[in-house]
């Protein structure tokens, strides 16, 4: 009799605590239906929306009920799953930037996390590795060389004297100097016996400028990052009111100094009502010792959307073919600028001053305008620790009249002729000088303008801002001064 009693109160035991166990498991799915259902009281609209019905799981998720107005997003009902990116809750208007829809993965970047007002640049077109942009190049016209080139440059037994000699006969002849089309894999003289038969003492040569000479003929690399559309208007047609086009020669690594100009004199904007300001940084690629920075790249390229960048190695004596390019890609994409600047990262503007004396321009001169700091006699350094040094084998003769090349500023009527001249004078390993013998060519001098100082102000005047605020260029400045200055000369109380 005792078993049988004990055997009830145990069966009674268990059956109370079942009934309580599923009565709290009751109570707590009732609580979560009548929260959710309060969710939906507080936000009836919800059920009213498409998203909702195509995926009724999507209430489940936190993000959404603390921001229903996520469900309106299109790009929420491409990809629901985008409610789970912990950045996306952080900051739902994140999904409103187009680039993030079309790479969600984005949204893992930890740099957009801490910054989420970044937009992403619809504009830039990003060519991968395996299918790199083949670049077509505009046809060049037909160019009359100037008898004033002849003149500077003597025609003797140095390489590239003969080479400029030979392709101005053909020239004269109605050939092509150049084939700027040739293959990027296979336009290097790799067999060096054959530099060697030309240039005597090769071997002597510093290895960077072998390596220039090896690749003298190479005009084509592929395209790593373009920007197509930079002249092109919102409605898609070719934004004719681009008064001026900043070139910026920079390379990976100096992002700091991209980035003051941005802030600074390079900022897009529209000055006097009507005068558009455009800018674009030019870049190679990095060395193989320097630290992997694409990634990085391929997110400023993305936000700021104003790199350009090939894939070729940045050097020195590579300046010139960055030049050729960004030739090649202006006379392309935005051929109707009014005005070019070519010119360093690490230099100061006054934008407002510069768009003043350009609109001041009578328009026989506006159309023929190459002017900067003018360097008029100069000769090649045949100091072979000097990183300008060229051997006298290699170029023997004096220098034409040349703008320095921190920043100077072309016509862009002139834009197709110095182009065109590029197919006919050989790659000179200095860039400014290059430019300096192409408009010697087209039989444009220079004009010398002293508010462009390519070589710095004298010391005692460089903290003052009135002498600051007079000039239109100043070279060089570190990002930090960038900003401090370009803040004091537009400082309201500055009375000058």
């Amino acid at each position: 009799m005792r078993p049988i009693q004990t055997l009830s109160v145990l069966v009674l035991f268990v059956t109370l605590f079942l009934i309580f166990f599923y009565s709290t498991l009751h109570l707590e799915t009732t609580n979560s239906r009548r929260a959710r259902a309060e969710d939906l009281l507080k936000e009836p609209g919800l059920l009213k929306d498409p998203g909702l019905l195509k995926d009724p799981g999507l209430l489940k998720d936190p993000g959404l009920l603390k921001d229903p107005g996520l469900l309106k997003d299109p790009g929420l009902l491409k990809d629901p799953g985008l409610l789970k990116e912990p950045g996306l809750l952080k900051d739902p208007g994140l999904l409103k930037d187009p680039g993030l829809l079309k790479d969600p993965g984005l949204l893992k970047d930890p740099g957009l996390l801490k910054d989420p007002g970044l937009q992403v640049h619809d504009r830039v077109v990003k060519t991968q590795p395996s299918k790199q942009e083949r670049f077509i190049f505009p046809p060049p016209v037909v160019l009359n060389v100037s008898d004033g080139l002849r003149q500077a440059i003597p025609q003797n037994e140095a390489y590239w004297n003969r080479l400029l000699y030979s392709a101005l006969k053909n020239q004269d002849k109605g050939g092509h100097s150049f084939g700027h089309d040739s293959d990027w894999s296979l336009c290097r003289q790799t067999n060096k016996d054959n530099l060697q038969t030309n240039v005597h003492d090769f071997s002597s040569y510093p290895v960077l400028f072998q390596d220039f000479l090896q690749g003298m003929n190479c005009r084509s690399p592929p395209v790593l990052y373009n920007q197509p559309n930079k002249c092109i208007s919102a409605e898609g047609k070719e934004d004719n009111q681009t008064f001026l086009l900043f070139t910026i020669k920079s390379s990976p690594r100096n992002f700091e100094q991209r980035q003051a100009v941005r802030e600074t004199w390079g900022r897009e904007a529209v000055y006097q009502d009507a005068l558009r300001v455009h800018t674009v940084f030019l870049l190679g690629s990095s060395p193989l010792e320097d630290p992997d920075l694409s990634s990085l790249l391929s997110f400023e390229a993305r936000h700021f959307g104003d790199l350009l960048q090939w894939d070729f190695h940045e050097s020195l004596l590579n300046l010139t073919l960055k030049m050729n390019m960004f030739l090649q890609w202006t006379v392309k994409h935005c051929p109707t600028a009014s005005f070019v600047f070519s010119g360093d990262d690490d230099v100061f503007v006054n934008t407002p001053t510069l768009v003043s004396y350009l609109q001041s321009l009578e328009s026989w001169k506006a159309s023929q305008l190459y002017v900067g700091h003018v360097i008029s006699s100069a000769s090649p350094l045949r100091d072979p620790k000097n990183k300008y040094y060229i051997p006298l084998s290699f170029y023997d003769g004096p220098y034409p009249a040349y703008a320095g090349g921190g920043g100077f500023i072309i016509s862009g009527a002139l834009l197709q002729r110095f182009y065109s001249a590029s197919h006919v004078i050989p790659f000179f390993p200095i860039d400014d000088v290059y430019a300096g013998m192409c408009f010697k060519a087209l039989g444009i001098s220079p004009e010398a303008n002293a508010e462009f100082q390519t070589f710095d102000i004298v010391e005692k005047n460089r903290e003052n801002l009135c002498v600051n605020k007079k000039l239109i260029l100043i070279h060089r400045r570190s990002p930090q001064q960038i900003k401090k200055l370009w803040k004091g000369i537009h400082n309201p109380v500055l009375t000058c």
